[in-house]
């Protein structure tokens, strides 16, 4: 088998077809929630803070060679944890939705047997000596 032939059966796999698909609609899917968060969630927050803006938070920690500023950024990285929470969020509330969906629905508990002839003839007895 060569090589071509190989690959082709490999990528063909319904698997492989399956792992292309979610990751371009997982790329998408992060797009989605960058702007999201960037452009809905963090305006808003920053004007209760105090008219902040989350991607312009930085520290000067030095000057580079060419006599640029070295910024730490904690701005973007606090607007990426945002981000990432909002990711993580869906994706609990799908799998547990998926979770319900595949859970076969719960077993009913089987009627009770009807009372043996035992049973229903100490029954009387019992009614006719409350009826004493």
């Amino acid at each position: 088998m060569s090589l071509g032939s190989e690959f082709k059966e490999f990528a063909m796999k319904g698997n492989v077809i399956d792992l292309a698909v979610g990751v371009v609609i997982g790329a998408a899917f992060g797009k989605i929630v960058a702007s999201l968060v960037g452009d809905v969630v963090m305006p808003p927050l920053g004007l209760v803070i105090g008219n902040v803006n989350f991607s312009d938070l930085a520290v000067e920690i030095g000057h580079g060679a060419g006599g640029k500023p070295v910024l730490w950024k904690y701005g973007a990285f606090l607007q990426t944890i945002f981000e990432f929470l909002i990711i993580a969020l869906v994706l609990f509330l799908i799998i547990k939705a998926i979770n319900r969906l595949k859970r076969p629905p719960p077993a009913q508990a089987p009627d009770a047997p009807p009372p043996t002839r035992t049973e229903q003839l100490l029954q009387e007895i019992r009614d006719e000596l409350a009826k004493r």
